[in-house]
C-alpha cells in the first residue's frame, strides 16, 4: 500500500509553517524535497533545511523572511524586492534586516530637525519635526521657514505658470497664423499660374502663318 511520505515530519524536508510553504513532494518513487513554486514565487534552496522567495513578489510571501513588525497599524518589512540585499532594514531602523530592525532615535542622534527653531519628538520609524511660532518645517532643507515666504514663493509660482502657458498660447497662436498666410498664398499662386500658363492638357496652340510657297511661272 502506498503512502505519503510527506505527511510524516513533512518527509524531513524544508517547511515555512507561516506561509503554509513545504519543500516536500510525494512520488510513486518516495519523497522529494524540492524548493517549490508557490503563488508564483520561485523558492530557491537546498530543500531540506532553507529555501527563500526569490525573484518578483518575494516580499509577497512571509516578507521574503525578512524581518517585518506592524504598531498601531503601520508596518514595515526588510525585504527588498531588488537589489542584492534580500533583507534590508528600512529607512529609520537599524539591524540585521533577518532578525532583527531596531528604531533609530533621529532626534537623539541628531540626524534630522536640528534646525534652532526646530523641535524634535521621535517615532516608530520615523520623527517628527515642529517650528516654533509662526513658522513651517521644510524637511528637504531640515530648516523652518516664515509661512509668508512659503505663500509667496506659491503666489511666484502660479505668476510664473500663467506666463509659461500664455507663451505656449501664443507660440502656437503664431504657427497657426503663418501656416494659413502660406496656405492663402499658395492658393493664390496657384490660381494666378492657371491664368497665364497652358495646362500640360492642351496641347500646342495651331500657328496660323502659311508657310511661303514658290510662285507658278
Amino acid at each position: 500500500m502506498e503512502t505519503n511520505e510527506c505527511l510524516s515530519d513533512n518527509g524531513g524536508c524544508w517547511q515555512d509553517k507561516a506561509a503554509n510553504v513545504t519543500a516536500c513532494r510525494d512520488t510513486f518513487r518516495g519523497r522529494v524535497c524540492e524548493c517549490p513554486t508557490f503563488n508564483g514565487v520561485q523558492f530557491k534552496g537546498d530543500g531540506y533545511s532553507n529555501c527563500e522567495p526569490a525573484g518578483p513578489g518575494k516580499c509577497l510571501i512571509n516578507h521574503g523572511g525578512c524581518w517585518h513588525e506592524t504598531r498601531n497599524g503601520k508596518t514595515f518589512s526588510a525585504c527588498q524586492e531588488s537589489g542584492d540585499q534580500n533583507c534590508k532594514c528600512p529607512a529609520g531602523f537599524r539591524g540585521d534586516g533577518v532578525k532583527k530592525c531596531h528604531d533609530i532615535d533621529e532626534c537623539k542622534e541628531r540626524k534630522a530637525c536640528q534646525c534652532p527653531e526646530c523641535s524634535c519628538r521621535d517615532t516608530w520609524g520615523g520623527y517628527d519635526c515642529t517650528c516654533s511660532g509662526d513658522l513651517l518645517y521644510i524637511k528637504e532643507h531640515d530648516t523652518c521657514i516664515s509661512k509668508t515666504t512659503v505663500q509667496a514663493k506659491a503666489a511666484w509660482a502660479a505668476v510664473w505658470g500663467i506666463l509659461v502657458a500664455l507663451v505656449i498660447v501664443a507660440a502656437g497662436s503664431y504657427v497657426v497664423y503663418k501656416y494659413r498666410i502660406r496656405s492663402y498664398m499658395d492658393s493664390e499662386i496657384r490660381a494666378i499660374m492657371a491664368q497665364y500658363m497652358p495646362l500640360d492638357s492642351q496641347g500646342e496652340v495651331p500657328n496660323d502663318s502659311h508657310e511661303d510657297h514658290p510662285l507658278a511661272h
